[in-house]
C-alpha cells in the first residue's frame, strides 16, 4: 500500500474555522473517503497555515477518481476551496502537491532484517559494536 503525503496552504485568517470544520467532517464524506480507498488519513496544520496530509492507498489515481465521482466530494471541495491559498481556480483535491517519500523507518528496518536472515553474520546483525570487532 502506498503512503501519500501532500501539502496545501490554509489562509492564516481562516485557520480557526478550518480546524473547526475538520473536528466534525460530514459522515457521508468520511464514508466516501473510506469507500474510495483512503486509509489512515490524517491532516497536520502548522500555525502559519502549512497543511500536511498523509494517507495510504492501493492506487492514488483510482482513489482520487473514485472521490471525483461522488456528489459529497464536490460539495466538500466547494466549501473548502475558500480556505486555501494558491489554488488558482482548482479545487483543493486537485491543487495539493504530493511529496516524494525519501525515508521510511519500517522499510529500512525490514530491509536490514531481510539481509540478516540471508546472512546472519552480516555487519547489520544485532551485535553491539564491541561484539562485532
Amino acid at each position: 500500500m502506498r503512503r501519500v503525503c501532500f501539502v496545501l496552504r490554509v489562509r492564516p485568517d481562516r485557520l480557526t474555522e478550518y480546524r473547526a470544520r475538520h473536528a466534525a467532517v460530514w459522515p457521508e464524506m468520511l464514508a466516501a473517503l473510506r469507500a474510495a480507498g483512503w486509509h489512515d488519513y490524517s491532516l497536520h496544520l502548522h500555525t502559519d497555515g502549512l497543511l500536511v496530509g498523509h494517507f495510504r492507498t492501493d492506487d492514488l489515481a483510482a482513489s482520487l477518481a473514485a472521490m471525483e465521482r461522488t456528489e459529497v466530494n464536490a460539495r466538500w471541495q466547494a466549501e473548502m476551496a475558500p480556505f486555501f491559498e494558491g489554488l488558482d481556480g482548482r479545487r483543493p483535491d486537485e491543487g495539493f502537491t504530493v511529496l516524494e517519500e525519501i525515508f521510511n523507518l519500517d522499510a529500512q528496518l525490514d530491509a536490514l532484517d531481510a539481509a540478516d536472515a540471508i546472512d546472519p553474520a552480516s555487519e547489520h546483525a544485532s551485535a553491539t559494536p564491541q561484539e562485532q570487532s
